[in-house]
């Protein structure tokens, strides 16, 4: 007996729905490797307590993933952001990881991540307007 199937597409996902697929994945996945997944997170405050840079990510398998990193556009000479690529990734030896990867566009901070010992593995082809999307690693343990 064929079952009834529905195909949703949404741009408002139910929260639940989403946690439910990761679950689903990393259970079949642990079958393989150990489901290590812990977030990681990086912030600098002023003196008010006011964020003026943050770096959030995630570690797994024995890797950093830098999803988001923001500095203030007038703290972007103090170091702040080498301050916390450094120590995120202090952080992620410390759990063990051995590589980090993040993604970057043309108009974003390449040359900042490869000064950092970050390297360019793909570029994904395609419109992005007039600029390119990068993603990166770097071997860290």
């Amino acid at each position: 007996m064929d079952k009834q199937m529905n195909l949703e597409i949404t741009d408002s996902p139910i929260a639940s729905d989403d946690e439910f697929i990761v679950k689903k994945l990393r259970d079949y996945n642990s079958q393989f490797i150990e489901n290590d997944g812990k977030l990681l997170s990086a912030y600098i405050r002023d003196t008010d307590g006011n964020i003026v840079a943050g770096l959030t990510g995630k570690t797994y398998y024995h890797w950093l993933h830098i999803d988001y990193f923001w500095v203030l556009e007038s703290d972007r000479k103090n170091q702040l952001g080498s301050k916390l690529i450094c120590a995120a990734e202090a952080e992620a030896i410390k759990r063990g990881c051995t590589g980090a990867t993040l993604d970057t566009f043309s108009f974003q901070a390449l040359g900042f991540y490869e000064k950092h010992g970050y390297s360019v593995f793909g570029q994904p082809r395609g419109n992005f307007g007039k600029h390119q999307r990068y993603y990166l690693e770097k071997q860290i343990g």
